[in-house]
């Protein structure tokens, strides 16, 4: 049972890595087994764009891990490797910034299973004049800046920011 537990929990984590998109800021690590040379890290810039070895520039903003690794393997295959062998993880999310009624306002680094109130917890709690429910958190949502009401339970991705209003009583 236990055993079953864990690769269920495996899963669902690469089904949810799977859905997240890259963007500037984060910084990735792209492997091709047995070409050390071509194993790299590089932080995604406000471009978009990389440069990686044997290929011309590739724009990855918006590319899931396994998109950009087939994209990588389709561009060495033929004329470089027969059959490249490629990995592209996430060594580094890019931030999300919180602002308004908290101890220490700023940008953090994003976590895994980050949710709102762990986002107040990291950045020090609550101030003495926050409210304890008018927040609001905004998104990029299919290339417009959506603005929605949160709750603690609401989850945090990277470059959302979170506005913590001022309570009135």
């Amino acid at each position: 049972m236990r055993f079953l537990i864990c690769c269920l929990l495996l899963f669902i984590d690469q089904v949810m890595a799977s859905d997240y998109r890259l963007g500037a800021g984060d910084q990735i690590q792209i492997l091709v087994y047995g070409e050390t040379d071509l194993t790299t890290r590089i932080k995604i810039d406000k471009s978009g764009i990389i440069s990686f070895p044997f290929l011309s520039d590739i724009t990855v903003s918006g590319f899931s891990t396994k998109a950009l690794e087939n994209k990588i393997a389709d561009g060495l295959r033929g004329d470089y490797l027969i059959d490249p062998q490629v990995s592209v993880s996430i060594v580094m999310y890019r931030p999300f910034f919180i602002h308004g009624h908290v101890k220490r306002p700023g940008g953090y680094p994003f976590q895994e299973d980050l949710t709102l109130d762990k986002a107040i917890a990291i950045a020090g709690g609550l101030a003495a004049r926050a409210s304890k429910s008018s927040w609001n958190i905004t998104r990029l949502v299919d290339g417009q800046k959506t603005v929605f009401e949160a709750n603690v339970s609401s989850a945090i991705l990277p470059d959302d920011i979170i506005e913590i209003e001022q309570s009135f009583f």
